[in-house]
């Protein structure tokens, strides 16, 4: 480390340097001991003096450190800086790092948004229903909405047969079924037909995979279906002007209604 009688010019001192980059001299000198910033040099005073290649550095670690990196990760990713091109990869890597740092953002406050409006609408406090919105918002299921309507045994039976990820998985077939209802109500398939019934068939089985079989049930999600957000409930709606039709052929074809008390 050199040595100055006075602060030559690109230098500053170790309290200068703390109040431009808005951290705290205890903070520099714990950088210090670990190894992570060290002063470029020393005034005969014993001041220690940075230099502006050591304000690169600081906004470095800071960044790291900011993107939730442990210190010992950030001393491994630190590199020189002795070349434009040192710095522009570096900055290049930073930006990266910051980019999916603000999606990892963007999707918290989703989350949160979106609990909150949940939270609002069950108008009781209930965290195991918090809890399975926080896991399936995270996990996107976009029906995460339906959980505030499911009483808890409901909940339970489902939880007990399907993990997480089972359940979304399941949403999204059943999802790709009302998507097909609609195609076949736009071309003008008619749900007595061959291919109405081979769909009423794998609609019917899927809720049935859903249900455990229990019909009591699939008219429960039924009736929850219908009180999802203005688009949802229009889609579900309009499908079911193909569904119903064709699973009451499909039943009658069948012999049964498994509706029948």
């Amino acid at each position: 480390m050199e040595k100055y009688k006075a602060i030559p010019e690109g230098y500053m001192t170790v309290g200068t340097l703390a109040k431009k980059m808005n951290t705290t001299i205890r903070t520099l000198q714990y950088y210090d001991k670990e190894g992570l910033l060290s002063p470029s040099a020393e005034s005969a005073g014993g001041l220690w003096l940075y230099s502006d290649k050591d304000v690169v550095k600081l906004h470095q670690i800071q960044s790291l450190k900011y993107l939730g990196f442990p210190l010992e990760d950030i001393k491994t990713r630190l590199v020189s800086l002795d070349t434009p091109e040192d710095v522009a990869n570096e900055l290049t890597k930073q930006a990266g790092a910051i980019r999916e740092k603000l999606i990892s953002l963007t999707e918290a406050l989703h989350t949160i948004e979106a609990l909150k409006t949940e939270v609002l609408q069950m108008q009781s406090v209930d965290f195991k229903k918090y809890s399975d919105i926080i896991i399936n918002l995270q996990i996107k299921n976009k029906y995460y909405w339906a959980i505030k309507h499911f009483d808890e045994k409901t909940l339970d039976d489902l939880q007990g047969r399907f993990d997480k990820e089972e359940i979304a998985e399941l949403m999204a077939s059943i999802n790709n079924l009302l998507d097909k209802a609609l195609q076949f109500q736009r071309v003008g398939v008619k749900p007595e037909s061959e291919d109405g019934q081979e769909f009423a068939k794998s609609f019917w089985d899927k809720m049935m995979e859903a249900t455990g079989g229990d019909a009591n049930m699939f008219l429960k999600i039924a009736e929850i279906s219908q009180k999802g957000d203005k688009e949802s409930k229009k889609k579900q709606e309009t499908a079911n002007k193909f569904i119903q039709p064709a699973l009451e052929f499909y039943f009658k074809k069948m012999g049964y209604s498994p509706f029948e008390k």
